[in-house]
């Protein structure tokens, strides 16, 4: 069996946080701090790793956008009828689709089939599948308005 690799234990995290996040009813971005903060003091909590604040920082930044993509993409249900780690694994693999640009959008969408393999029920994973293909037709798209965005921002 294969090892997971460390961009697959950053999203694990990532999952993990966004997750705790929401049962708290606190913002991603403050369990991150509160993290850092922790390691500093107590040597049995993990690092968190660069990638995992950085998925968290943008799906905050971003975070009506990407409810809406994938609201939109949802048939028969809403997003705040999946169950909480659905929807976290949704919203990671969508910023990661829209903005991770050094991930290929197939990578993307079978790292968050088998988050929902390893996390949610036995329907989540081609649940997940079915949504995110849909969403990763949509990337190239929104990556080239992001960058030709960024284009004239920068001119």
């Amino acid at each position: 069996m294969k090892q997971p690799g460390t961009r697959h234990k950053a999203r694990r995290r990532a999952i993990d946080l966004l997750f705790e996040a929401e049962a708290k009813d606190v913002s991603p971005a403050e369990l991150v701090a509160e993290r850092r903060e922790l390691v500093q003091t107590d040597e049995s909590v993990g690092q968190i790793h660069p990638y995992t604040a950085r998925v968290v920082d943008g799906l905050v930044a971003d975070e009506a956008q990407i409810d809406a993509v994938i609201s939109s993409h949802l048939k028969g249900w809403t997003l705040q009828r999946l169950p909480a780690v659905d929807r976290a694994i949704l919203r990671l693999a969508t910023w990661e689709l829209f903005n991770a640009t050094d991930v290929d959008p197939i990578v993307v969408v079978d790292e968050a089939v088998e988050l929902a393999k390893e996390l949610s029920t036995d329907d989540s994973p081609a649940f997940v599948n079915g949504v995110l293909q849909t969403i990763a037709d949509l990337a190239p798209q929104v990556r080239a308005a992001q960058a030709a965005g960024s284009d004239r921002d920068n001119h």
